[in-house]
C-alpha cells in the first residue's frame, strides 16, 4: 500500500491494481497514516521513507 502511495496513485486506482473495493483502500490508507501520524498522504510517504519503510 506504501508503494502505491508513494506511486501518487488515487484509491480508486489502487483498488483496481489489488481487485479491492475503493471503501477497502479508504479504510488501509487511513490506518497508514494514522499509524505513521501522518496528516496527508505526502507526509505519510515521507514518513515511511524516512522510517526506511519503501526500500529506496
Amino acid at each position: 500500500m506504501l508503494r502505491l502511495l508513494a506511486d501518487d496513485l488515487r484509491n480508486p486506482e489502487i483498488a483496481a491494481r489489488l481487485v479491492l473495493s475503493v471503501r477497502t483502500v479508504d479504510a488501509h490508507v487511513a490506518a497508514v497514516m494514522a499509524k505513521l501520524a501522518a496528516g496527508s498522504r505526502r507526509d505519510a510517504v515521507d514518513r515511511a521513507r524516512s522510517l526506511g519503510l519503501l526500500g529506496d
